[in-house]
């Protein structure tokens, strides 16, 4: 029988400082990656996704062909490497938002890549320009190890519960504004613009992202949302007593905060079977959203074989 894969402990105190490094890492990366790309639909232009050594970017656009930028978090190194094949890498290693910023956009002007960023931070309250910030420094490779660990677990399973839908989906993707792993479901209809605010996004930017409704579930590392590492799922807009719906999952529940459902990760990485629990928790709150807002799920789902 073949070894149930490793979902490490992840609590957020040990590694909080290097989650919220990495965060802003990821953001630098990510705003590259937007500034070169066209606007697809939900903003899945702009994502990241696992790789077998950490994270990385699609080909993008520049003069002299394509490059891609890579984390790696086994090496610990981020490389930017092009078509033509060139390289420049850079080690990942304690050290400030500036300087990571500094360093990547260097390594990009060596390599003949013109782009230029609105340098500050998505997503996050009191966000300081990435040029300007000297107090986010921390990267312990150890936890940044067990967080990808986590991750790829994650993404496993995510794109297990993706392929059971056949209607519209997204990818499973790493979304760095909110520093989150994502696959979204679509009923197919549109959806009211949402009316809340979030730091350092434009109005536009959200009703883009959310102008169809859809059933939303994911993995946070626990620098946001929920305050610790935990799998949410979500529906906009969210259908008449949905988060009342009682759930088979014992450790899952409603967040009236958050306005999500959360299944914490250690719940999940004790249980005898992570795989099964994780995916009873991602089908039984899709089957509620997508009842209680009348999809059409014989249309939208595959068969069980």
């Amino acid at each position: 029988m073949a070894q149930d894969p490793v979902w490490p402990e992840l609590p957020l105190s040990p590694w909080s400082a290097t989650c919220e490094t990495l965060h802003r890492w990821t953001q630098v990366v990510g705003k590259i990656q937007l500034a070169l790309t066209p606007l697809v639909n939900h903003w899945w232009n702009v994502t990241l996704f696992a790789t077998a050594r950490g994270l990385c970017t699609p080909p993008l656009p520049f003069a002299g062909g394509t490059f891609t930028i890579a984390f790696d978090f086994i090496g610990h190194r981020l490389t930017i490497a092009t078509s033509g094949g060139a390289e420049q890498q850079l080690s990942l290693e304690p050290m400030s938002v500036a300087s990571f910023y500094a360093e990547v956009m260097a390594r990009l002007e060596h390599l003949g890549v013109k782009v230029g960023i609105w340098t500050m931070p998505s997503e996050i309250v009191d966000a300081v320009a990435f040029e300007h910030d000297q107090a986010n420094a921390a990267y312990d490779p150890v936890w940044v190890g067990r967080f990808w660990q986590a991750l790829l677990q994650s993404d496993r399973v995510l794109k297990v519960f993706r392929a059971r839908f056949i209607g519209k989906a997204s990818p499973v993707h790493f979304f760095w504004g909110s520093f989150d792993l994502a696959v979204t479901r679509f009923s197919g209809r549109r959806a009211p613009p949402p009316s809340g605010t979030t730091p350092n996004v434009a109005a536009w930017v959200m009703q883009e992202a959310y102008s169809h409704e859809v059933s939303s579930c994911g993995f946070w590392p626990g620098n946001g949302g929920y305050g610790r590492a935990a799998y949410y799922v979500y529906a906009y807009p969210e259908p008449k007593d949905y988060g009342g719906t009682r759930l088979a999952t014992a450790a899952a529940f409603y967040d009236q905060g958050l306005g999500q459902f959360i299944l914490p990760y250690e719940a999940v990485r004790q249980a005898p079977d992570p795989d099964a629990l994780l995916l009873g928790f991602l089908q039984e709150t899709y089957a509620a959203a997508a009842d209680a807002a009348a999809w059409d799920r014989p249309a939208l789902e595959r068969a069980a074989s």
